[in-house]
């Protein structure tokens, strides 16, 4: 008997959602409703004021009339949506602090990852990826084959996938989220976050979240918390890239960018491209590639790798430096952003661990202020195999850095150093902001930010700049 009773009450205590009484609002349709007070005189709350003051004698009728409520029903009690007009809030979440406080502000800019295929079709894909027409909440593919037709087992799909491509507002919510589970002072204000989308509004693929106050740093270091697995986690799941700043003055104000070159400014490995133009011996560029390769993963010291490859070069003409000039192909938007920073008289150098003639060429196509890479022994027109003076390596690139810094009266912290290899980790750590541009998985562990993009002008996102900044930037002389 008890078993045949309970649903019969539970139904007489609940209210029934019928499909008739469904909206096209999930939260409408699962907000808890209130039923008015028995009596109404004892209590007057806004919306009873305003409904009411529609029926008193002599006021004229509003021309808006009461819209029926489709949330949960109640027959006995049909609620009623009345528009009373638009609400402000004045607040000052993002303000210059009150006297005798300091700013407590992180800014976490979140990248969407391009497809590849989009840098072979605009010379400037960091823009042109974002004005794309897609719905906001369609997932990125054409093929119903390939839809997801339903969720993906744990982390076998991105879930971009899902609630549609770009950065998605649930992506966003996703991330405050995440962010609220860091721990913070117990003195902490509440937490407040705004944001800008800084290329489109409908479909963003950068984003610029301001949160305050940032995670307690006697818990969590930023340098900590940039590592942190579920930062990592976040990355994958919703195929962004995500880069945590203070928001500090020199964030938007750097004053020397400082560059590796081969896989960074250029697509290539000089030193592979001459051992894949040498011809004898014939497995020549074979084995050059094998000691890039345990070089640029940090399992080989860079001085000692590049001698061992250099040595392989021995007896080759060095004109073959002229003859490989048009052969580099410059990163997409590398020029363009060269041609920004100069805009914005910011200082720039690139420091190489190949070889000086060709550095020094393309610096000047580029117009970079400072090269340095290293020089080569060469006799009777033909390499000898040896270097002169010190191996620019990661020692070495460091050194440079605060060489130049210092001539040009730049503070370290207005120093971007932009890197792919694990001889790029000791200037970029010792720069005020370390960039690892599509690099291997120990620098991108290890680097302040990650950019896994198809353009080098996605650095200037970093800086706060919208994408119309950076067009009108890229477009100086």
């Amino acid at each position: 008997m008890a078993d045949t009773a309970r649903p019969s009450a539970a139904a007489a205590g609940r209210p029934q959602l019928k499909t008739s009484m469904r909206s096209s609002s999930y939260l409408s349709d699962h907000q808890q409703y209130r039923p008015p007070p028995r009596q109404p005189e004892s209590h007057h709350g806004i919306d009873t004021v305003v409904a009411e003051v529609r029926q008193s004698p002599g006021l004229s009728q509003s021309p808006k009339p009461i819209m029926p409520f489709n949330g949960i029903p109640s027959e006995d009690n049909p609620p009623t949506v009345v528009d009373s007009g638009v609400s402000h809030s004045f607040s000052h979440p993002n303000c210059a602090p009150a006297l005798g406080r300091k700013s407590d502000r992180l800014v976490a800019t979140l990248i969407y990852k391009a497809p590849a295929k989009a840098s072979q079709s605009s010379p400037s894909p960091a823009l042109a990826d974002s004005h794309e027409s897609l719905p906001a909440n369609m997932a990125p593919t054409a093929d119903i084959e390939s839809f997801p037709l339903e969720p993906p087992t744990q982390e076998s799909e991105q879930l971009d996938h899902l609630y549609g491509s770009y950065i998605s507002p649930l992506c966003i919510t996703s991330f405050l989220h995440l962010m609220s589970t860091f721990p913070q002072s117990s003195d902490a204000d509440q937490p407040h976050s705004s944001h800008r989308c800084l290329d489109n509004q409908e479909h963003p693929r950068v984003v610029e979240l301001t949160l305050t106050p940032v995670p307690s740093p006697k818990y969590l270091s930023l340098s900590d918390l940039r590592k942190h697995e579920m930062i990592y986690r976040f990355e994958r799941e919703w195929n962004v890239d995500v880069v945590l700043q203070p928001d500090l003055v020199w964030r938007r104000h750097p004053r020397l960018v400082v560059f590796d070159m081969d896989s960074t400014l250029i697509t290539q490995e000089v030193i592979e491209l001459l051992a894949e133009t040498v011809k004898d011996p014939p497995n020549l560029s074979a084995r050059v590639a094998e000691i890039t390769e345990r070089a640029m993963h940090g399992e080989l010291e860079f001085e000692a790798s590049f001698r061992e490859r250099l040595a392989l070069l021995k007896g080759v003409e060095a004109s073959l430096f002229e003859d490989l000039q048009p052969v580099l192909n410059a990163t997409p938007g590398a020029a363009d952003l060269i041609k920004a920073l100069k805009r914005l008289g910011v200082k720039t150098a690139v420091l190489s661990g190949g070889f000086q003639p060709l550095t020094d060429w393309f610096a000047r196509r580029l117009g970079i202020d400072y090269a340095y890479a290293n020089e080569v022994v060469v006799q009777d027109g033909k390499l000898t195999g040896e270097a002169k003076g010190t191996i620019v390596g990661k020692e070495r690139k460091r050194d440079l850095l605060v060489e130049i810094a210092a001539k040009e009266n730049i503070h370290l912290s207005q120093v971007v150093a932009v890197g792919d290899g694990a001889n790029d980790l000791l200037m970029m750590e010792k720069a005020g902001l370390g960039v690892a541009w599509n690099a291997k998985p120990r620098v991108q562990m290890e680097a302040d930010a990650r950019l896994n993009g198809d353009s080098l002008l996605d650095l200037l996102f970093l800086f706060g700049f919208t994408s119309e900044e950076v067009s009108m930037l890229a477009q100086g002389p």
